[in-house]
Formats: C-alpha cells, structure tokens, sequence
C-alpha cells in the first residue's frame, strides 16, 4: 500500500498519534447549555479544561473534566462535592449489575433506580457531564475558554480562570 500526502509518496514509518474521538461543531453544542440556562433551579454550572504537564510517560492531552452544577439548594456547598458522580440535589442512578455477558464480554444492567428530587433535571446535568467530558467538543472548548481554564456559567456571563494544577 502506497501513502502520499497530497499526491507526493510517503516513504518510512509512520508513528500514529492518539486516536482522539469525532469532533462536533458548537452548535451541538448550544442545545445542551441552553437546557442548563432554562432550568430556574440551576444557579451555576462548570467545569475544569486543561493538558497536564506530565502524565507519567504517556502523551499530555487536552481534555475537559469535572463538570458541576450548582442548584438553589446548594448555597453554600463546595464545587467539589456538586460533581456529577454523586450530587445531593441533583440525584444519583443506582445500576444493579447481573453477570458478563460472553458475546461483549461486558456485565448486564438488571435494572437502574434514579433516587433524586427532579429526574428530568439530572438527565439534563448528565447531557451536559458527557457533552464536556467525552471529548466530542474539546476543540470547541479549547478554542472558547482556551488551555489550563476553571470555566464557571452563570445566566448573565461565563468566567474563565486561570486553573491551576500538577
């Protein structure tokens, strides 16, 4: 199999990089914020955005993470404890896990169980958790809030500060 760049022959080896996922465009992006901006209950939402400096060998990549959301009921909670894994005023989901199933090699959900005030609304925070972090808009944000950012939405504005980390 020959390889060329525009037409020109490519002759050596070549190292392929990380396979990073699909990007989308911002404006798959938009529906998802403004899900977030209509809920009168969510006061502020975030996340932090940023390549680590050194990654024990493997290649520092950008990436976005640790997305929070911020409700009238947590006035006075730390950004840390309004991650999504685990939010008091936003609710959790329960899987009860059965066995592997040989075709996947991946264990079956028997059921899920969503314990929380407003379903619709956790479903929304999750939208917005896997939007961030899976990486299908990481050029998006890269471009928006740009590299070692804390990024926190308010209705009347988005702050970006400088985020700090090992």
């Amino acid at each position: 199999m020959t390889t060329n760049f525009l037409g020109i022959p490519i002759q050596g080896d070549i190292t392929r990089g990380a396979n990073r996922v699909d990007q989308k465009p911002i404006d798959e992006f938009q529906p998802v914020l403004q899900a977030m901006l209509d809920d009168p209950t969510i006061v502020e939402f975030g996340w932090r955005q940023y390549t680590p400096y050194f990654n024990d060998g493997e290649p520092c990549e950008f990436s976005a993470q640790g997305t929070w959301v911020r409700t009238t009921a947590d006035e006075d909670v730390d950004e840390y404890q309004l991650e999504m894994w685990g939010h008091a005023s936003v609710g959790k989901v329960t899987t009860e896990w059965g066995d592997v199933d040989p075709e996947t090699n991946r264990r079956i959900a028997l059921s899920t169980t969503y314990e929380g005030p407003d379903r619709a609304r956790y479903d929304r925070c999750k939208a917005l958790e896997a939007a961030i972090e899976a990486g299908h808009f990481e050029h998006v944000l890269l471009d928006a809030f740009g590299d070692h950012a804390n990024i926190t939405v308010r209705r009347d504005g988005i702050e970006v500060e400088f985020y700090d980390h090992d």
